[in-house]
C-alpha cells in the first residue's frame, strides 16, 4: 500500500467517525440528553476528514511499470505536457487527476479458437491471397506505450488504443500482405517473408500513433474446406507417386543385382574355362616334351624298346603267339625248367 492510499484510508476512517458521532449526538438529543463536547468532536473529525482526504486527493504513487497523465483544470489546453514518472508525485487537490496508462509491454492475439484471444469466440483474420483462395490468420501483436508519447496516446486514444488501434491496423495490414502471396508461398517458402513485410508495415503504422511494436507473431494459417480437401487429395496422389518411384527404383535394382551377379557368373565360367585351356596346353607340352625325351632315348639305345616290351608282361606269361608270317622280335624263354642231371 502506497502513501496516498494510506492517506485515502485515514480520509474515510474519519468521515466515518465524524459522521458516528454526528449520529450518537442526535439518538442523545432524541432521548432528551446531552452529549457534552459532540460538536467539538464532530467539528475536529470534519476538519481532520477533510484534511486527510485533500492531501491524499493530491498525492499520487506512479509504480515503474506506469506512467501517469495529468488532466488538469488549471494548466493550457487542459493537461500537463509531460506524463508523471515512477514515484510519489503531487498534483492539486480537485482540479487535477492522474490517469494510469501500463507502459510494459502489452500482448493482442486474434485466434480462431475461442477464448484465446482478447476478443471471445473466432476473432481470426480473413485474408484472400494472390491465387484467389481464403486463408484465416491467427497473429499476436506484442506493443508497448512509447514512453516519451503517453500523453499523446492519452489525447488521441485514452483506454480503446488496443482496440480501436492495434487490432484494426493489424487487421488490415495482414490481409493487405496476404494478398501478396499465392496460398502455397505462404504456407511454405515465403512465410517468412510474409512476417517481415507485415512487421515492418505494423511498426510503421503503430509508431505514427505513440506504440512501438516489440514482435509480430504468425501463430496459425488455416484453410477454406475446400482447399484443405485438395491438399489432402494431391499430397496422397504425391505419396503414391513417390511409393511408384520407389517401386521403380527397387526393381531397377534388382535388375542390376541380377545383371551383376549373371556377368559375375559368366566371367568365373570364362576365366574357369580359360584356365583348363591353360592346364590342357599345359599337359599338351609336358606330353610333347616327354615323346621328345623317348625319341632321343630310343634313337641312342633301340635295345630300351626291347627291354620296355619284356619289363610290361605279366610275371607269368610263359606262351606267346605271333602271327605265322612274323618274324621273332626277341627270344622267349623256356617252357619247361631245366632238366640237365646234376653232376
Amino acid at each position: 500500500m502506497d502513501v496516498a492510499q494510506m492517506l485515502q484510508g485515514l480520509a474515510t476512517l474519519s468521515w466515518v467517525v465524524a459522521v458516528a458521532v454526528i449520529a450518537l449526538a442526535v439518538a442523545r438529543a432524541a432521548r432528551g440528553r446531552s452529549f457534552k463536547g459532540a460538536g467539538a468532536i464532530v467539528g475536529g473529525t470534519v476538519v481532520a476528514a477533510i484534511l486527510l482526504t485533500s492531501v491524499a486527493a493530491g498525492l499520487v504513487f506512479i509504480r515503474p511499470e506506469e506512467r501517469g497523465v495529468v488532466i488538469s483544470a488549471v494548466a493550457p489546453g487542459g493537461y500537463r505536457p509531460v506524463a508523471l514518472t515512477p514515484g510519489l508525485h503531487w498534483v492539486i487537490p480537485f482540479f487535477e487527476n492522474v490517469v494510469i496508462y501500463p507502459i510494459s509491454r502489452q500482448t493482442y492475439t486474434m485466434s480462431i479458437a475461442p477464448g484465446e484471444g482478447q476478443v471471445t469466440g473466432d476473432d481470426s483474420v480473413e485474408a484472400r491471397t494472390s491465387d484467389g483462395q481464403i486463408v484465416r490468420i491467427d497473429a499476436s501483436v506484442i506493443y508497448a506505450i512509447d514512453l516519451d508519447r503517453v500523453v499523446q496516446v492519452h489525447i488521441e486514444w485514452q483506454s480503446r488504443y488496443a482496440t480501436d488501434l492495434v487490432r484494426p491496423i493489424a487487421r488490415g495490414i495482414i490481409r493487405s500482405a496476404a494478398s501478396q502471396y499465392g496460398v502455397e508461398e505462404i504456407v511454405t517458402s515465403e512465410r517468412d517473408a510474409l512476417t517481415d513485410l507485415i512487421t515492418a508495415e505494423l511498426a510503421g503504422s503503430l509508431e505514427e500513433n505513440g506504440i512501438t511494436l516489440v514482435e509480430f507473431i504468425l501463430r496459425n494459417i488455416a484453410f477454406s474446406d475446400e482447399y484443405a480437401a485438395s491438399v489432402e487429395q494431391k499430397q496422397i496422389a504425391e505419396q503414391l507417386a513417390q511409393q511408384a518411384a520407389f517401386t521403380v527404383e527397387q526393381r531397377r535394382q534388382e535388375a542390376e543385382q541380377a545383371r551383376q551377379v549373371a556377368e559375375g557368373l559368366a566371367d568365373a565360367a570364362v576365366i574357369a574355362a580359360q584356365g583348363r585351356a591353360d592346364a590342357r596346353l599345359i599337359e599338351a607340352d609336358a606330353e610333347a616334351r616327354a615323346l621328345e625325351m623317348i625319341a632321343e632315348a630310343l634313337a641312342g639305345h633301340p635295345e630300351l624298346l626291347t627291354y620296355q616290351y619284356i619289363t610290361k608282361l605279366a610275371p607269368g606269361i610263359q606262351v606267346m603267339l605271333v602271327p605265322s608270317n612274323a618274324p621273332y622280335l626277341l627270344p622267349l624263354p623256356t617252357l619247361e625248367p631245366s632238366t640237365a642231371p646234376t653232376p
